[in-house]
């Protein structure tokens, strides 16, 4: 696709090549208007004495899923019997407000939620070609009307995810995803390469471990400043670090688990991925005040996950923000 291309024209050729990749074809159509979704996975490290709960939910289509894998989230805009609803399927390009609800069967707005990391609901953007990300945190109105500002610096398809547990009894955590689409000149940017560190604002992280198809394993990220090991990490909301997990293609969400810790320079998490394939992995972590993200490039089934280097995330006044 040669750059400055419209975005309607993207919209086609996307689809074409995603296709079977997106299920049946729903993941990305006509710009004007959101297809269904697709999941994804967020977890958090937790502080040393406490636990964290990472989930996911319907399978995707990012590789060949194994047998014994847990089942992806983020791939479908109603679940559990709980809707996404966004009202702005098509922001613009730059800094733009963002609108949406959960609704239930009958159509009503959601109101109440259970509180897990400290927020209701956490809500993310990723590009497609996940080279631009967001984690935000938007503020809920008393009809349930959720809004939150997000800079979109490129234009083209993205993915919303609504990470969130109805306060209701026995309700267990749901991710529903929903696309989104910036109208302009659609210049894609390649996957950045596999490599087992990255950097932002002068920090270094390392990423250890495996991500095997269908199995448990760890993933171990160390983070270092000047050369030396950042062992005064603080909490943000509740935990050391905060691991958002997304497959290329489909963009699915994955099975992730946090572990228990201390305040670095080690941030642990445990993960299984759902199928063979590539990912791209968002660490937030806090030091001095400041969040941070570190994103990496894995590739499971295909031998250890080492991260590729990203540029530095910038953070949006009303929520940390990820590009």
């Amino acid at each position: 696709m040669n750059t400055g291309v419209k975005i309607t024209a993207f919209a086609a050729a996307l689809a074409a090549t995603f296709g079977t990749a997106y299920g049946v074809g729903k993941g990305v159509g006509p710009f004007e208007e959101p297809k269904k979704a697709e999941h994804s996975g967020h977890a958090e490290a937790a502080p040393k004495g406490k636990g964290g709960d990472g989930h996911a939910d319907q399978a995707g289509h990012g590789g060949h899923a194994e047998a014994n894998a847990p089942a992806a989230g983020g791939l479908q805009v109603s679940d559990g019997g709980y809707t996404l609803a966004l009202e702005t399927p098509t922001p613009a390009l730059g800094r733009s407000t963002l609108k949406f609800s959960i609704k239930d069967t009958a159509g009503r707005k959601v109101t109440a939620f259970t509180t897990e990391h400290g927020k209701e609901l956490h809500f993310i953007v990723a590009s497609r070609d996940l080279t631009v990300f967001r984690h935000l945190h938007p503020e809920k109105a008393p009809d349930g009307t959720w809004t939150v500002d997000a800079d979109l610096p490129a234009a083209g398809a993205y993915k919303a995810f609504a990470d969130f547990k109805p306060a209701v009894k026995g309700a267990k955590g749901i991710t529903l995803g929903v696309d989104l689409a910036v109208p302009g000149a659609y210049a894609p940017k390649p996957m950045p390469p596999v490599s087992p560190t990255a950097e932002v604002d002068g920090y270094q992280v390392r990423l250890g471990g495996t991500l095997d198809p269908g199995k448990a394993g760890e993933l171990r990220l160390t983070v270092t400043k000047a050369g030396r090991p950042v062992t005064d990490l603080e909490p943000y909301l509740g935990a050391y670090g905060h691991l958002v997990a997304l497959r290329e293609g489909d963009l699915a969400y994955l099975h992730v688990h946090p572990n228990e810790g201390g305040p670095g320079p080690d941030v642990s998490f445990t993960a299984t991925a759902p199928s063979s394939g590539t990912y791209r992995l968002f660490l937030d972590f806090q030091h001095e005040g400041k969040v941070r993200t570190a994103a990496f490039t894995v590739r499971a089934g295909g031998g250890a996950p080492t991260a590729a280097p990203a540029e530095a995330p910038s953070h949006d006044a009303g929520g940390h923000s990820h590009g």
